[in-house]
């Protein structure tokens, strides 16, 4: 079953030098076209390379989606690539939306699917010993990405994961 990812996990993993989690997670994923858009790859951005190299090697896929009606709906409440995103899930019945905002995660669950972001995928990568400290790699992300979590959040992620 296809994965399919919005513009923030792609970057920020992408930021912090960790994409590559994606390709062991999930093998291949699929980003609709808004989320290439987003991304910017024709601009020397931080990550940038990576993606570029990610869809070169072709497990990071570019597809439209034909989810039209669903993507106009969505736009009521959400950005471009989200919306895409999430119609593009339901398009290809994705086995794993990848989302981090709480509106796109909350419109996503409502139409059945299941939910990860990039604190999710950071902490698989922990627990299957892909990365070495998981306090590191949030703390990367908050600073490289400037990736927003709420320190109360950190300490009960970083609690639970042990």
């Amino acid at each position: 079953m296809p994965i399919v990812a919005n513009t923030s996990i792609v970057m920020n993993l992408a930021i912090i030098g960790h994409i590559g989690l994606l390709r062991e997670q999930f093998v291949q994923v699929v980003v609709p076209q808004a989320v290439i858009e987003e991304l910017r790859l024709d601009e020397d951005l931080p990550g940038n390379g990576a993606v570029r190299d990610a869809i070169r090697e072709g497990w990071l896929q570019a597809r439209e989606t034909g989810e039209k009606p669903l993507v106009a709906s969505l736009r009521r409440e959400l950005d471009r690539g989200e919306s895409e995103a999430i119609a593009l899930a339901v398009e290809l019945s994705a086995e794993w939306v990848l989302l981090d905002e709480r509106d796109a995660r909350r419109a996503a669950k409502s139409l059945g699917l299941s939910v990860t972001g990039v604190v999710g995928i950071l902490c698989r990568a922990w627990r299957d010993q892909r990365i070495p400290s998981l306090r590191a790699a949030v703390r990367q992300l908050r600073e490289k990405a400037g990736f927003r979590l709420d320190d109360g959040l950190v300490e009960e992620i970083l609690r639970d994961s042990g």
